[in-house]
């Protein structure tokens, strides 16, 4: 009777661990399975959004280097000393004109040509001399009024870029004036990115690419230039593919996610390809921890079960032993688990630092492309203080150095601002304060206001004035008329600024001094034109800002006030419900 027992009870406990196994895993499937799909559509939509808000950058920073050299033509076809440069035949300091435009500029390299083509002035000096009578960006800028863009594509595969625009002079053509826009700095920068990026024409022929292979091509072309897998490679990826993601196209045999964001020049656009290896690793390793944790349960099933039938049963002895044994063996791999669980903790960290390192490498490339510009003026004021300086012209050398100062707080503003990039949309436009930027514009202008004690009356509304456009582009501006400002009222014994700022159907900001006017209203926003003493600007101020200005939907105008001085104001379309639609989307 007592084995009877015994063996009834033997079987009632097998049949209770057979279904606490199953149940565990059944619920291991169905948490894997729901833990998969959820980290994978988190994971995905996160490395996503990472990359729209990359390709948006990326195709801010292309977009701003193309504006930035296209008005450069139309200023230097109207420069004084090229054009009789040109009628004279006499090119002896044009090159070292053109030499001391490009830094100021920011373009790759200048070149000035003859009716003939020839080149005679040149940033390079290696072009002089060379042809260019039948190259279309000298035959069409020959041709038409305006500046013309061309695109070039070189023998080894690049392209080059060049915007040219004739020089005339009582409706003769003398010239043309060619600036080489170097994109291929982008390219360069984005070769320390994981992403693919490529850049194509309204054409659909690829123009910049992170792979110089890819040039010429269009982009199926490109996605199917690659080397073939083999069948075990093929084989290795699909067992190690837990997350089953949707891919959008395939490049060089692996899935990625495209990202398409169209530039508004000339009908280009912007593919970048980022591949699921970020989610799958990040997935992968949440349902290793997970598998190990079920294991670790299962382990803890059994040997607490074990236990029980052993102190129970006195027939199933021996399998008592080889129960223990087996325990023994599971706390074995319970304590390898652990170890593997602490590697994986290590790996997750080292992942972590490299996500940061990858960041930091984004945020670098970004920085040093806004920055170039100030480094490049600050490199021109240290230059020139050092000049006056040993011209024992202090004064003038300590004006250059409050530039330098200004550049500084101007180089801190724009990487504040490159913290606020990740929180804005795709659009190049923003809703901005005048007040606010008013405000950080006198900031920055302190060090002089400090130094000539200039009086500044300041009349504000009390709301905010909102308008849509860039705000650093804004603030240029209103530090360019408060320097215009400073400078006026050197020759007054009590200088005084009036700011006054209001809305109505048009955001107005006026700029009023207590200098001695303007001479010549009409040419004031001429390039070239200034009032200046030699060394204090080259006249290009005022002409860049009022070209700031209609770009921002706006207009700049100068007049003289009716007790003296001269009165600026900017005039800027004011936020309404369309404009904040626009900006939200």
């Amino acid at each position: 009777m007592s084995d009877t027992s015994d063996t009834k009870s033997a079987l009632a406990v097998s049949w209770r661990v057979r279904l606490a196994i199953g149940v565990l895993m059944i619920i291991a499937v169905i948490v894997i399975s729901v833990t998969n799909k959820l980290l994978t559509d988190r994971f995905t939509d996160t490395t996503r959004n990472r990359a729209e808000l990359r390709i948006a950058l990326y195709s801010g920073n292309l977009m701003a280097e193309l504006r930035q050299n296209a008005i450069v033509p139309q200023l230097l076809a109207r420069d004084p000393s090229l054009i009789n440069a040109l009628k004279d035949a006499d090119y002896s300091l044009s090159t070292q004109r053109l030499i001391s435009f490009v830094e100021e500029i920011g373009a790759a390299s200048l070149m000035l040509y003859d009716i003939d083509g020839r080149t005679v002035a040149a940033t390079d000096r290696n072009r002089l001399g060379s042809q260019h009578r039948s190259e279309p960006y000298f035959v069409d800028a020959i041709r038409s009024n305006a500046t013309i863009f061309t695109t070039i594509q070189r023998e080894g595969g690049g392209y080059q870029f060049m915007y040219s625009r004739r020089i005339q002079e009582g409706g003769s053509t003398l010239g043309v004036i060619a600036v080489e826009v170097d994109l291929q700095k982008f390219e360069r920068a984005w070769a320390g990115i994981s992403d693919a990026v490529i850049v194509m024409d309204s054409t659909g022929q690829i123009i910049l690419a992170t792979s110089p292979r890819w040039r010429g091509l269009t982009e199926p072309e490109a996605l199917a230039n690659h080397t073939p897998q083999t069948a075990i490679e093929r084989a290795i990826q699909a067992t190690a593919d837990w997350t089953a993601l949707p891919p959008d196209a395939y490049l060089q045999g692996e899935a990625v996610m495209r990202l398409e964001n169209r530039i508004p020049f000339r009908g280009w656009r912007m593919i970048s390809y980022t591949t699921y290896e970020s989610v799958r690793e990040r997935v992968n390793g949440v349902l290793a921890l997970e598998v190990m944790g079920f294991a670790i349960l299962l382990a803890l099933t059994f040997y607490f079960l074990s236990r029980r039938t052993a102190g129970r049963l006195a027939i199933f002895q021996r399998e008592s032993a080889k129960l223990r044994a087996l325990n023994a063996a599971l706390q074995r791999e319970i304590a390898e688990r652990k170890r593997v669980q602490e590697t994986l903790a290590v790996a997750e960290q080292t992942l972590e630092q490299s996500s940061k390192l990858a960041a930091l490498g984004e945020m670098s490339a970004a920085v040093s492309h806004e920055l170039n510009q100030p480094l490049a003026a600050m490199k021109t004021y240290l230059a020139g203080a050092r000049l006056l300086l040993r011209r024992n012209r202090p004064d003038e050398a300590l004006s250059s150095f409050g530039r330098i100062d200004d550049l500084i707080e101007r180089m801190g503003a724009i990487t504040r601002q490159l913290k606020s990039y990740a929180r804005k949309g795709q659009e190049a436009f923003s809703p901005v304060d005048i007040g606010a930027a008013l405000a950080s514009s006198l900031s920055m202008m302190e060090p002089q206001l400090r130094q000539r004690k200039v009086q500044i009356a300041r009349i504000l509304p009390d709301e905010p004035v909102m308008v849509i456009g860039d705000r650093m582009r804004i603030e240029q501006v209103i530090v360019n008329l408060l320097r215009n400002a400073l400078d006026a009222t050197k020759s007054v014994r009590d200088p005084q600024v009036e700011i006054i700022l209001s809305a109505g159907e048009t955001a107005t900001l006026t700029v009023r001094d207590n200098g001695p006017g303007i001479e010549d209203l009409d040419a004031l926003f001429e390039p070239f034109y200034t009032t200046k003493q030699a060394g204090d600007g080259v006249g290009l101020g005022l002409a860049i800002s009022s070209g700031i200005v209609n770009d921002l939907g706006g207009r700049l105008t100068a007049r003289n006030g009716q007790n003296g001085g001269a009165v600026f104001e900017m005039q800027l379309p004011i936020m309404g419900e369309k404009n904040t639609v626009e900006a939200a989307e």
